[in-house]
């Protein structure tokens, strides 16, 4: 019996790189027919900005919460994306009067702060 552990480019699952990739790519795809498959849904029944975001959102999400279920990288910037349909998303459902584009200001600059007192970088030195 081969020890996959011992060949080149073994990772968690007993997967091989290349075959990370392709499960990647396939995930990637699903997502890409899903986003597709409810745009159109939410166009015919003319569901309106909000939950046509947050399925969006949700869509996104879903696929990184897949990666991550399948031990594959996560992508940051997908992460983002899929906060910010969602986020948007419930802002319009819940008709919310204040200015989405403070808050999120708000919410990056205390994500900046929180990061680089966690990250230890203020006690570094030079």
């Amino acid at each position: 019996m081969i020890d996959r552990r011992a060949q080149v480019g073994w990772c968690c699952w007993g997967l091989c790189r290349a075959e990370r990739r392709g499960l990647a790519g396939r995930l990637d795809a699903i997502g890409w027919g899903a986003f597709f498959v409810w745009v159109g849904v939410a166009l015919l029944a003319d569901v309106g900005w909000g939950p046509a975001l947050l399925g969006i959102g949700l869509i996104i999400l879903g696929g990184q919460i897949a990666r991550w279920l399948y031990r594959l990288r996560l992508e940051g910037f997908w992460l983002l994306v899929g906060a910010g349909f969602l986020l948007g998303g419930l802002w319009r459902v819940v008709d919310a009067t204040l200015s989405l584009l403070p808050v999120l200001l708000v919410l990056a600059g205390l994500a900046l702060v929180v990061g680089a007192l966690l990250s230890g970088r203020l006690s570094d030195k030079a």
